[in-house]
């Protein structure tokens, strides 16, 4: 029985990925790839260049809502579902690895890791991260404080601290993001970073940061000078 005329397609990416990872290939072919492991019996190359063409880039086809995934030609129900997992697990790999690192007190180290956990969402998402007194992560130190609403009032910050003091941390960071692109605190922001310290060096907590990202830009309390 002949094979697919793309099965020898396939094959080929997959010895060139194994060889030499993804050092050569066109973007399209990055994305085929990932749908192969969601479409295995079908040719993905037009889906792949469809999806660029519509979100832009690998970052923007992750990030899309499932909707309009679902909405390109060739693509389906469930590979929407199978590129989120992909996006979840990757940010699942960075915070593990983070945990695992010396420190996260370099702006730099701060500012990629939140940018890749929030900086594409659709949403506006609010966390805080658990650091020890050398500002490495805690296992499993990042919470969720706020989703999918502008309404600062339902973070309080004695429930933070209460987690704080439970988990033993030395020190914080918040972070959450601007869909819209303008990372610049609200006035809101800026009250609410006001009541998170001052219940923290209560405490003898420190709070490293508060970061507002999106896809591109990072701002930064503690370089603004607002910490």
């Amino acid at each position: 029985m002949n094979k697919p005329h793309y099965y020898g397609h396939r094959q080929r990416l997959r010895e060139r990925f194994l060889k030499s990872g993804l050092e050569g290939f066109a973007p399209h072919e990055i994305v085929e790839l990932l749908l192969t492991l969601a479409i295995p019996r079908r040719d993905v190359k037009q889906a792949a260049k469809a999806l660029l063409a519509r979100f832009g880039s690998l970052r923007g086809i992750l990030d899309a809502p499932l909707l309009e995934l679902r909405q390109v030609g060739g693509i389906g129900q469930v590979t929407p579902v199978a590129l989120r997992i992909i996006r979840e697990t990757a940010n699942l790999y960075l915070q593990q690895r983070a945990e695992a690192q010396a420190s996260l007190a370099t702006p730099e180290a701060l500012y990629d890791f939140w940018r890749s956990r929030l900086g594409g969402l659709p949403n506006e998402v609010f966390q805080v991260a658990y650091l020890d007194t050398a500002y490495k992560l805690l296992r499993d130190g990042v919470e969720t404080l706020e989703e999918g609403t502008l309404d600062r009032a339902t973070v309080y910050p004695r429930r933070v601290m209460e987690t704080a003091v439970r988990r033993g941390a030395g020190a914080l960071v918040f972070a959450h993001n601007h869909p819209n692109g303008n990372v610049k605190p609200s006035e809101q922001d800026k009250t609410l970073t006001r009541a998170l310290v001052l219940a923290a060096e209560t405490l003898q907590i420190k709070v490293l940061d508060h970061v507002i990202v999106s896809k591109d830009d990072v701002f930064s309390f503690r370089k603004e000078g607002l910490l």
